[in-house]
């Protein structure tokens, strides 16, 4: 298994490249302001691997202070954008010119993601080295069922848009198939945890795949405000990394924090 430690400074270049992605939101024109976007992400996540050791992350049950903060103002930043979600092109009037604002906003959206990936990653013990990477890939099957689900049953029946102003490709039979479709990992994780309560499986699988289409319309809006299709060109076809990790990036702090409230 990948040492935990080399996991950490993998995930620096992968959120190094949507820092760059983000800069283009920030300024499409100005290489200069994408560039000092980026550096100043690196130098949070460098900082933060030094201030807080990977054996640091946990000790005895309990996250570092630093790293729940950090998720803690991730969780309130997703609010604060649902609100700005519903309320565009309304809301962009205060932050749509202002490169100060949408750096700040890339930041709680980036930086709350690295922290839950090493944090999640991190959980474990001798007689299961790989749980916390299960968790991870758990996160992850909650998300790209939601989006499979969103796309093949929006495509088949949808009729009513879901946000015209920030998707109009979005609808709502496609946000409920999609929330349909994370049944299917409900189901997987009722097979081999039989132990876990059912209700709680259920509520938490559907309030994640929730937030991880506030984390889509969330990039889908920036992207709409700078006047961009794809955040980058890194994945002909499927648009930058930051467009693979958008719901990625709301999903992960939300159930991280929801996993230390009911199941550490």
């Amino acid at each position: 298994m990948l040492p935990a430690s080399y996991f950490a400074w993998a995930l620096v270049g992968v959120f190094l490249i949507a820092a760059k992605e983000w800069g283009r939101i920030i300024d499409n024109q100005c290489d200069v302001t994408q560039w000092s976007f980026t550096c100043t992400v690196g130098i949070l996540l460098v900082a933060l691997n030094l201030i807080v050791p990977i054996d640091a992350v946990w000790l005895s049950h309990q996250l570092h202070p630093i790293y729940l903060a950090i998720l803690y103002i991730g969780a309130l930043w997703w609010l604060a954008s649902l609100l700005l979600v519903v309320t565009y092109p309304k809301s962009a009037k205060f932050w749509q010119k202002n490169p100060m604002f949408k750096s700040m906003f890339g930041q709680l959206t980036l930086i709350p993601c690295f922290v839950a990936l090493i944090a999640l990653k991190s959980i474990g013990s001798q007689a299961s080295p790989y749980f916390g990477p299960v968790l991870v890939f758990l996160v992850m099957l909650i998300v790209w069922a939601a989006d499979s689900g969103a796309y093949f049953v929006g495509k088949a029946i949808g009729k009513t848009k879901l946000m015209p102003a920030v998707s109009p490709a979005k609808t709502l039979e496609g946000l409920l198939g999609g929330l349909a479709t994370t049944m299917i990992v409900v189901a997987i994780v009722m097979y081999y945890s039989p132990e876990q309560e059912l209700g709680l499986v259920v509520a938490v699988t559907l309030f994640v795949a929730l937030v991880s289409a506030v984390g889509d319309l969330s990039e889908s809006m920036f992207k709409r405000a700078a006047c961009i299709k794809d955040s980058g060109t890194i994945l002909p076809g499927h648009g930058g990394v930051l467009d693979r990790i958008d719901s990625l990036t709301a999903a992960l702090p939300v159930f991280t924090l929801i996993y230390i409230a009911f199941w550490m």
